[in-house]
């Protein structure tokens, strides 16, 4: 201001002008970003109206929503592979017989074969983009199966993403199913797929342990019951003691396949087959089994097997079993290597780091603790799983979203921790043979040995005076002269002292 007047500069005046030029363009610009986004997507609807979707996306509107609705875990279904390829295969399996029974046309077939045969292979797995954790009993991620899927066969057949004039992901995809049979059926054949590669690293755990078994299976040590001596034992023992409780846990897993492998396809909404045609339940079961190459047979009733979820709790208490198993010897190879000065310390685990912050020296056990952790998240994962399998209302359990996500959970984590166990711990376990003979010759469990040579009561005696003393048994028998040193070697033969029939050995 000068003087009560105003005075505009030329800068100003061409600020305006600019402000006046953008504001005429304003609308054109508008435009050509409407344009542009309109390029970019494409409109899909649905029950609840029109939505934009991603042009260069597979999935549709259903999955769009989802995406919108359930941000949860941010853990999508592309995060298991072998769950996106057992969508595949169960919608070929389905798609197969519907073509058997005449319902589906044979180019629409062709078309959804070349998609699913992709989606095996391990492409388009980036568009499996749900949320594991969902509402709606899983039709969030069948749709997106569908929608994928159907996108992928209008591609690969010439056609543009969309096209559902042409293939369609409810009447084509879908086609006499549910969510309720196929959701289910897929996690079955996700959960199989999975298990073989699980049961294989755990083969090779054991492996590794009965290796160990056959590496020490001449050396001496004290067998311990509640955390006291026992008798005498070699640490071959020991180590094919692991190895067989786990292949004992091994075999419970492989048996507890047969559950899996009873699925519910035809089921359709509640387990009466509505909109499936005559015949394709069996003829879909068929195909899946020759798809996953798994003995899958279809549940004699229907109406039971989409209501009730017992196979993932049987396979769910598989796990857990095999948690506790692989538990319990983590904490024994803890115990075992406890020290060095003031434990048990008779194996070494490697040493991967240094094991404290404050404490100069000090190595941790921290790949046999690792393993613990994968086993106590796979029990409270099979906690979980029992809650929900007892929660589902009348004719479905909507709660199977969770079930799926704790047990591949648990599969994905032994998948991943057994591997780094075997490679970083057991197989670079080794003795401290030292250690191992002193408590051998301090011991008062080897008293049990000299029973048959000496009896009872004088070995009670020798016991006794052993623990007053300080002494070892094997001392107070040298300075009584009770056994020659002749005697003495042979009562503490490994073989005679350990098993009469022998050592044990690892039978492949």
């Amino acid at each position: 201001m000068w003087q009560g007047h105003a005075v505009r500069s030329p800068i100003k005046k061409q600020k305006m002008g600019n402000i006046k030029f953008r504001m005429l363009l304003l609308p054109t610009l508008l435009c050509i970003q409407a344009q542009l986004y309109a390029q970019q997507t494409r409109t899909e609807s649905d029950l609840l109206g029109e939505k934009q979707i991603d042009a260069n996306a597979y999935y549709g509107v259903q999955t769009a929503r989802a995406l919108e609705n359930f941000q949860v875990s941010g853990v999508p279904t592309k995060f298991y592979p072998d769950y996106v390829r057992a969508y595949a295969m169960v919608k070929l399996a389905a798609a197969r017989a519907n073509t058997e029974v005449g319902r589906m046309k044979p180019e629409t077939l062709a078309a959804i074969e070349k998609a699913c045969q992709a989606i095996m292979d391990g492409k388009y797995h980036d568009q499996f983009l749900v949320d594991m954790y969902q509402g709606g009993a899983g039709t969030s991620a069948n749709m997106n199966a569908n929608e994928v899927i159907a996108n992928v066969a209008l591609e690969l057949s010439g056609h543009k993403k969309g096209e559902y004039n042409i293939i369609e992901p409810h009447d084509d995809l879908n086609m006499g199913q549910s969510t309720n049979d196929v959701y289910p059926t897929t996690i079955h054949v996700a959960l199989l797929l999975h298990n073989d590669k699980l049961v294989s690293e755990a083969k090779a755990l054991s492996a590794s342990f009965h290796k160990k078994g056959d590496q020490f299976n001449t050396v001496l040590k004290m067998g311990r019951t509640e955390g006291q001596d026992a008798v005498p034992m070699t640490v071959g023992q020991e180590f094919h003691a692991f190895g067989n409780q786990l292949d004992g846990a091994i075999d419970v897993l492989i048996k507890s396949e047969a559950y899996l492998c009873d699925v519910n396809m035809g089921a359709t909404a509640i387990g009466t087959g509505i909109t499936a045609s005559p015949g394709y339940a069996e003829k879909c079961v068929a195909q899946l089994a020759k798809i996953t190459g798994k003995p899958m047979v279809l549940a004699h009733d229907l109406v039971a097997a989409t209501s009730s979820m017992q196979a993932f709790v049987m396979y769910s208490s598989a796990l857990k079993n095999f948690a506790i198993t692989l538990s319990k010897i983590s904490s024994d190879l803890i115990f075992l290597t406890s020290g060095p000065r003031a434990g048990v310390f008779e194996i070494n685990l490697p040493a991967l780091q240094p094991g404290s912050s404050i404490m100069p020296g000090k190595v941790n056990p921290v790949m046999a603790e690792l393993m613990n952790e994968v086993c106590y998240k796979a029990i409270g994962n099979d906690v979980t799983v029992s809650m929900a399998s007892q929660d589902g209302l009348l004719q479905l359990n909507a709660y199977e979203p969770v079930v799926a996500v704790a047990i591949m959970e648990t599969q994905a984590l032994f998948y991943k921790t057994m591997p780094l166990f075997r490679k970083n711990c057991i197989d670079g376990i080794t003795l401290n043979e030292k250690v191992l003979e002193h408590y051998m010759n301090r011991s008062v469990g080897i008293v049990t040995a000299l029973n048959p040579v000496l009896g009872y009561e004088k070995t009670t005696e020798l016991a006794k005076e052993a623990l007053e003393s300080g002494k070892g048994i094997l001392e107070l028998i040298r300075e009584k002269k009770l056994l020659t040193e002749k005697q003495i070697k042979d009562l503490l033969d490994p073989v005679k002292l350990t098993s009469p029939t022998g050592p044990t050995k690892f039978k492949e």
